[in-house]
């Protein structure tokens, strides 16, 4: 019967492979912008792999924080082995890359090894229209060869991983072993103790759970590292497996290897998937939950079967959003803007959790990277928005709908939106040492007058709507002239008196008031936007500052970003009188350095998401695109070699802090303004 079912096994990888066509491994379209870390294999905060170096042999992969989470690849051509991934070994021929491609869900890299040239595409197909496949944590690395003298050759593929996959620290013992299921031998390493949801913070990596490397399509090993890498230059082939490895020792890992003989080819693909699962991936409300791919229980080896069962539906499909993502930047805002979005959706997707709770409840909980390791905080879901409400408004509420309920369960009381739920992977209550009353009250109400434009109707808001009424009416009370509060831009310092904040309490009054008036109560809508208008004139008044506008209302000669007015344009509501929006613009353009626009007139330093939402401002795709050129400079150019710092020095171009952030969702803020 294991015969029979091997031989099933074998006739279903060689029709996939008879699909795999020479377009899966050519870009949609070529790429020239150097990202500072380059993703290679992502899918959540914690399975997130990246290449912080110009080629992928200069070094081994590195999780987000810097830990070395090593991926190593190696092709074998008539008896000679070159190295296309990890770091170089004295032992083994460096492969040439000649190109490196990113788009939204996919990474080309071709090399030259030898005679033989080699594509190796790593693919995370985490579609944002299906919420299946955007939480399945598993990855695909396909990989093609062709000759370059037309002759065939001996090739043999190699990809192998580290017990490092499953650990925070490299002294933490591991035990790896070959597990078969559904007629499929898997590799997988993991933690002895296992120490589920115990681990919180923010620079940690996970200590639980398991990494998986697929046998379909290949051959694997488990053994000593030095005997594996022998074995296999020296005969193209790799040892006897063992059955399970303990390791005490970080110096003593074990490798688990895959390796795929072409045989005698002048080209020939196939490809092999990685995956992790992490057993419990979030508490929430003191509940314990699996990933939302997860929630009917369905194990992640049938998560594998099905990823490998439709690969060539999967890999059409990520190229079909790969080619969607490019041109809304193209036409939204040219090349380089159509570049820095294609480089950075995995980044923003892979900094989230999605699962669904025991009331049946889609949430999408962001991990505040590099920041604080809050879980799901509200000034990341702002500025991350844009993204989701262009191309799935579902996941903008499921990054809501948690704070919404925090609220009116009693649970958080006071008269504005809790800053976050806790520490990550713990969302069981706000843990930031400080409210955020303005910033977290705007920002939702913001929010939901985005999504209730988006849906035409007030279906998601009604159950809120007196948490909705209560924070409005705290902005109306609290916005004008903001008191001493904490706000998103905390790191800057926070002054009294901020006209950027005031600007935010007055759109989401207005968003309230149109809120009111999609559900048909006209006169609280007049109520609210004209109080609004009446904010709005007042501020303008007392924020001008000659040819552009204060960073505080009580501060002369000085001057900030002022992304939140963004909304009034995105709107059509006009509420800032006298051109305050296009001034504004106009005087940012007289203040940029060579990597980008300041935040405000105290540093140097910029956050990028606020850039691409100043920029939206802009009348013209002109005028935007003076905006974009230092940002793609910045991208180009950092020596902080990490998935793009949202928080940047625009002058050295160096990250100052903060790597991996969702925020920089916020990119897409013209693509939303020019699609809605």
């Amino acid at each position: 019967m294991k015969r029979k079912l091997f031989f099933l096994m074998a006739v279903l990888s060689s029709t996939l492979l008879s699909a795999q066509t020479a377009e899966m491994f050519q870009p949609y379209v070529e790429t020239d912008l150097r990202l500072p870390s380059v993703p290679i294999v992502v899918n959540d905060p914690y399975f997130s792999i990246w290449s912080p170096f110009d080629t992928l042999n200069e070094g081994d992969t590195r999780h987000w924080t810097h830990q070395e989470k090593p991926l190593e690849g190696l092709l074998r051509v008539d008896g000679v082995t070159y190295r296309f991934m990890g770091a170089p070994d004295a032992d083994i021929r460096q492969a040439q890359q000649l190109s490196v491609s990113v788009l939204a869900t996919n990474t080309y890299y071709t090399f030259s090894c030898g005679p033989v040239e080699l594509d190796v595409v790593f693919t995370a197909p985490m579609l944002i229209d299906d919420l299946d496949l955007l939480s399945t944590p598993v990855n695909y690395i396909s990989y093609g060869v062709r000759a370059r003298d037309g002759k065939a050759h001996e090739v043999q593929f190699y990809l192998s991983a580290s017990p490092l996959m499953g650990v925070n620290k490299p002294e933490q013992p591991t035990i790896s072993a070959v597990v078969e299921q559904q007629g499929v031998e898997y590799l997988s390493t993991g933690t002895i103790n296992q120490p589920i949801l115990a681990t919180k913070g923010d620079g940690v990596c996970i200590d639980w759970g398991y990494f998986y490397l697929s046998g379909m399509n290949g051959v694997l090993s488990l053994n000593e590292e030095h005997t594996i890498l022998e074995d296999f230059c020296t005969t193209g082939k790799l040892p006897a497996s063992q059955k399970r490895m303990v390791c005490r020792e970080a110096t003593k890992m074990p490798a688990l290897a895959y390796v795929h003989d072409f045989g005698q080819v002048s080209e020939g693909s196939s490809f092999a998937l990685v995956g992790y699962d992490e057993v419990l991936d979030i508490e929430y409300m003191y509940h314990r939950y699996k990933g939302y791919w997860a929630r009917n229980g369905k194990s992640i080896f049938t998560a594998f079967s099905e990823l490998t069962r439709n690969y060539t539906a999967i890999m059409n499909r990520c190229r079909a959003l790969d080619k969607r993502i490019y041109d809304d930047g193209l036409q939204a805002g040219g090349k380089k803007y159509a570049e820095i979005l294609s480089g950075s959706y995995r980044h923003v997707i892979a900094a989230h959790k999605l699962f669904q709770d025991k009331d049946g409840n889609l949430l999408f909980f962001s991990k505040e990277n590099n920041s604080n390791g809050c879980v799901n905080t509200v000034d990341l879901t702002y500025p991350e928005a844009p993204l989701f409400l262009v191309y799935n408004p579902t996941l903008q509420k499921a990054m809501m709908t948690s704070i919404f309920e925090y609220s009116r369960s009693g649970r958080w009381t006071k008269p504005f939106a809790a800053h976050d739920l806790g520490t990550y992977p713990l969302a069981n209550g706000q843990n930031y040492g400080g409210d955020m009353p303005l910033e977290e009250a705007g920002n939702m109400l913001t929010l939901a007058a985005m999504l209730t434009k988006i849906d035409g109707n007030t279906q998601y808001v009604e159950k809120y709507w007196d948490i909705l009424q209560l924070w409005t009416d705290y902005l109306v009370e609290n916005g004008q002239d903001p008191s001493n509060q904490l706000c998103t831009d905390d790191f800057a310092g926070h002054w009294a008196h901020n006209c950027n904040l005031s600007v935010k309490a007055i759109m989401g009054i207005a968003g309230f008031a149109e809120m009111a008036r999609v559900k048909g109560e006209q006169t609280t809508a007049d109520k609210y936007m004209q109080k609004a208008r009446e904010m709005a004139v007042k501020w303008e008044r007392d924020a001008r500052d000659g040819d552009h506008y204060r960073l505080a209302f009580d501060r002369e000669n000085t001057w900030s970003q002022k992304y939140n007015m963004v909304w009034d344009k995105l709107w059509n509501t006009h509420l800032f009188p006298n051109n305050a929006m296009q001034k504004e613009v106009k005087y940012y353009l007289t203040r940029q350095n060579d990597f980008g626009l300041p935040l405000d007139i105290r540093k140097d330093y910029t956050k990028s998401d606020w850039i691409m939402w100043s920029a939206a401002m802009a009348e013209d795709m002109e005028t935007f695109q003076k905006f974009v050129d230092p940002l793609y400079h910045y991208i180009h150019h950092t020596p902080s070699r990490v998935p793009i710092s949202d928080w940047h020095d625009t002058k050295t171009s160096e990250m100052v802090g903060f790597k991996a952030r969702s925020v920089i969702g916020g990119y897409w803020m013209r693509v939303l303004m020019l699609n809605f």
